[in-house]
């Protein structure tokens, strides 16, 4: 076969192939036309392939159609505001005993650290010539009843006069006064705990001689501390007994303690313009000693503010802005951050009544754009088949 039949049949087969290709993968039919063949496809009645309808590049519905977005009206909330101070803790009730009369102690019955009742014995004073005088005034007491008795008896056989009865009656009055004196002076010599709480540090030993000055020990109930603080004077009147507080001690390693408003000062220190101010803390677990330092910090209701979420807010080169949906369109807000949580973001915007923030499809709205709020398309869809009805 000549050379020019050969190349006639080889341009035949690859021309058969190029158009069997054309008609069974769309790809190839527009590959072909892109390299100028598109007149000859026509020819042989291959048309181009039609593109498929498929959803907008960045919208929520069809090519053309609005954005799907979820939407909802603003919240309402209130600017938290935080006020802190640090104060020192003492306990509820605290004791320095000190004996009422001299002497030398002879036992010690309290050991530091351990927990006491009121009344209690602490420690005890040599007591000798208080129990000799107890001893003496009862021999007094019942030498008058005895003397008293015999006039009683004598009275009627006319032996003695009503003045010796009454003077009989006198001494023996007298006598049970100083043995109730002499029994008073015995138990001064008994050193009992005056309130309920923690021993501390014992100050005295057997043998030691004591005063009216000396501090034997002192005990603390602990089971509620109190911490004394001071706020700015801008806080008179904002708060009252009762407001909840949360402690933190400086010291670490206790975590928030709650606690309340005990009592606030009736005045305010014109030196310093600050309020004195007392908060109760619970101990009953006895994790706390008093001296320690605490943040004590109170939160206060502030002033009403709408609140978004934080996942509709967008920034851009002017600052911060919110999309809403008015009247079935987009539009961006400027808003400004006044305060912000994990769940909610406190703002200053311009918010029209019936306005909803856009919280998801964000990036699909543009300025003045149609947007279907999900949730109500189907409500849209339900009431088409009854307005055809009508």
């Amino acid at each position: 076969m000549s050379i020019w039949k050969q190349s006639v049949l080889s341009l035949v087969l690859i021309l058969g192939a190029g158009l069997g290709m054309a008609a069974l993968v769309p790809a190839a039919n527009g590959a072909l036309r892109g390299i100028g063949l598109g007149a000859a496809l026509d020819l042989v009645g291959l048309t181009a392939p039609v593109a498929e309808a498929g959803p907008a590049r960045g919208a929520g519905g069809p090519r053309g159609g609005p954005a799907t977005v979820v939407a909802q009206p603003p919240g309402e909330g209130r600017i938290a505001d935080r006020v802190t101070a640090i104060g020192d803790g003492r306990a509820i009730r605290s004791v320095v005993v000190s004996p009422e009369t001299p002497g030398r102690v002879v036992e010690v019955l309290i050991q530091s650290g351990q927990p006491v009742t009121a009344g209690d014995i602490l420690l005890r004073l040599d007591s000798e010539a208080e129990e000799i005088a107890v001893a003496r005034a009862q021999l007094v007491v019942e030498d008058a009843r005895s003397a008293l008795d015999r006039l009683k008896q004598l009275q009627g056989s006319g032996a003695s006069s009503g003045v010796q009865l009454r003077e009989a009656e006198f001494a023996l009055r007298q006598a049970e006064l100083e043995l109730r004196q002499a029994e008073f002076d015995l138990s001064l010599r008994a050193v009992p705990a005056p309130v309920s709480g923690w021993i501390g540090i014992v100050g005295v030993e057997v043998g030691a001689q004591v005063g009216t000055a000396t501090e034997i020990v002192q005990i603390e109930d602990r089971s509620v501390l109190l911490v004394d603080f001071r706020l700015p004077e801008r806080m008179v009147g904002r708060i009252a007994p009762g407001d909840a507080v949360t402690a933190e001690a400086l010291a670490g390693g206790f975590g928030p303690i709650p606690g309340v408003v005990s009592a606030i000062d009736n005045r305010v220190d014109p030196a310093s313009r600050t309020l004195r101010v007392q908060a109760r803390l619970d101990n009953a677990e006895d994790r706390l000693r008093a001296g320690m330092s605490f943040m004590i910090g109170i939160d206060l209701p502030g002033e009403p503010a709408p609140t978004v979420s934080p996942l509709s807010v967008q920034w851009n080169r002017d600052g911060a802005f919110v999309w809403v949906v008015r009247e079935g369109k987009a539009a961006r807000l400027p808003i400004r951050i006044l305060q912000r949580s994990e769940t909610e973001v406190l703002v200053e915007a311009d918010f029209a009544p019936g306005d909803r923030v856009v919280v998801e499809g964000v990036q699909a709205v543009r300025p003045g754009a149609e947007v279907q709020i999900a949730g109500e398309e189907a409500t849209s869809a339900a009431a088409k088949p009854d307005a055809a009805k009508l």
